[in-house]
Order: C-alpha cells, then sequence, then structure tokens
C-alpha cells in the first residue's frame, strides 16, 4: 500500500519538531550535572558551566560563568543558550529566577536520592535526545546499586563517624545523600539522630558516639583543608586500632554517574575494617 505524501510531510514535520527541542546549547550549573551530560553522550552542547566542574578532562575546557558565590546573567546571556540545567539545592533562587524571566529555559537537578540518579540520566536524555545512552548507563546504575546493597547487607555491625569536615568539626544526619550511601555499606552513622543534617561536633560528641572507623573524604579545595590529631584520644575505638579511611570526595560528594565507584570503594575499605575487628 502506498503512503500518501501528506503522511510523508507530517511526519517529517514531527520529526523536524522534535528535533528543535532537543538542547543543542547547555549550561550546566553544577559539576555533577556536567558530569551526567558526558556520560550521556551530551557534554559537548555544554557552553558554560561554574567552578569545580572538572570532570572528565574536557570539562576544564568548558567557560566558567560563575559559582559558590552566584552566576554573571550578563555572560549567560552572551552564550545564548537554549537550555540552562541548575541545582536546587546550590544555585541562588534569585539567579534562577531572573533566567527564567528572560525567557530562558531553567530545569532543575534536584538528586537527594542516590536511586534517583537514574532518573536524572533519563531526563537528560529526553532533553538531548540522548535517550538510547541514557537508558542504557541508568539501566546499569540501577544494577549496579542494587548488587551493592546485596553484597553488603548481611555485614557485621560497625560504628562510623564521617568527618564531613575537620575545623570547625561537621558531620551528617540520617537525612542527608552522604548517610544513603553509608547504608549501602550497612554500616551506622553514629550521629544518624542528630537534629541537623550537617551538624557542627564536638571532640566530647564523637568521644560520647565511640565510632570504631572514621571515614575521612578527600576534598578538592582552594582553601588548605584543616587537619586534626586523631591520636590525641586514644580512648576511640577507631583510634585506638588506627581504623581509619579515606574516600574520595568527588566521588561521593557529587550526584553523578559515578557516585557508585565511590561507594564500592569505601564499602570495601569498610569491610576491610569489619574484619580487623573480627580478629580480635
Amino acid at each position: 500500500m502506498r503512503v500518501p505524501y501528506w503522511l510523508w510531510f507530517i511526519a517529517l514535520l514531527a520529526c523536524t519538531v522534535v528535533q528543535a527541542k532537543e538542547a543543542q546549547r547547555i549550561i550546566a550549573l553544577a559539576p555533577h550535572i556536567v558530569e551526567n551530560l558526558y556520560a550521556i553522550g551530551a557534554g559537548e552542547r555544554i557552553v558554560g558551566t561554574v567552578e569545580y566542574a572538572d570532570y572528565p578532562a574536557p570539562a576544564n575546557d568548558i567557560e566558567r560563568i560563575g559559582g559558590y558565590n552566584g552566576i554573571s546573567l550578563e555572560r549567560v546571556l552572551a552564550l545564548k543558550p537554549d537550555l540552562v540545567i541548575a541545582w536546587q539545592s546550590d544555585n541562588k533562587k534569585a539567579d534562577l529566577e531572573k533566567l527564567e524571566k528572560l525567557g530562558i529555559k531553567v530545569i532543575y537537578s534536584d538528586t537527594k536520592d542516590i536511586r534517583k540518579v537514574a532518573d536524572e540520566l533519563r531526563l537528560f536524555g529526553q532533553l538531548t535526545g540522548q535517550n538510547q545512552q541514557a537508558k542504557i548507563l541508568a539501566e546499569r546504575f540501577s544494577a549496579r546499586f542494587e548488587a551493592l546493597k546485596a553484597r553488603y547487607k548481611n555485614s557485621p555491625p560497625l560504628r562510623v563517624f564521617y568527618q564531613l569536615w575537620p575545623e570547625p568539626m561537621m558531620t551528617i544526619n540520617r537525612n542527608t545523600w552522604l548517610h544513603q550511601l553509608l547504608e549501602v555499606c550497612s554500616v551506622e552513622n553514629v550521629f544518624a539522630d542528630n537534629s541537623a543534617n550537617y551538624p557542627q561536633i564536638s571532640i566530647e560528641n564523637v568521644l560520647n558516639t565511640q565510632p570504631q572507623v572514621i571515614v575521612l573524604p578527600n576534598e578538592k579545595s582552594k582553601k588548605v583543608m584543616p587537619t586534626l590529631n586523631w591520636q590525641a584520644w586514644p580512648e576511640i575505638p577507631a583510634v585506638k586500632y588506627q581504623q581509619f579511611i579515606e574516600v574520595d570526595a568527588d566521588l561521593l560528594h557529587r550526584y553523578s554517574i559515578r557516585v557508585l565507584d565511590g561507594v564500592s570503594d569505601m564499602c570495601d575499605k569498610l569491610q576491610l575494617a569489619r574484619s580487623q575487628y573480627n580478629k580480635e
């Protein structure tokens, strides 16, 4: 049966409309957004980003339009984006509202749940027309996440203190992304019940919780990171048995597809700490 010409025309028009909706010039306002766009094959469409967006290597060549202190609206407008992907938890609300009033399309990344990373990959795929690649990566991410949970599910108890920052000393409670990552490793976050998401604590607080392991994230920062001499408190089990583990903050603290690399590394190190205590 011969297809009428007008049907071919409508089909072609539909394809053209869909193609027009695919973002070609993107401003990505967080490092994890940049990483996830590159992962699905849309990294070359990023025309502007923020400080610390340093992965993968080509991301370092993208023009910077701001950082933690806000973005330059003038520089954004000069880049003529057809889409801005913002981080709702970090970017300044006033800046984003101004962009929307100027008619620039703004989509929000608000991945507070590790399971939602897969959903965000699919969303980015829809926005860029990279649906197939995004779908494959999302499925792989979810499968690997479930496999990691299953691997450590029945592990022996282990009390852990996650030292988010040494001075002032800060940690995490159960409402945070990082607590979810510790849960994958089946360990007990000793400050899970604190009323603040990122509580500022003292040495006395740590002494009271008696952690068996202290997790120290390696944070890339332009500031010199202060250090803390834990050896002055040998009454803490983690200090007594020298159970300190270092983890990659770039992997664990970003809502990107690479987070599971960081989780796998952290869980393996915590499992090794378990084995040391089991020898006692």
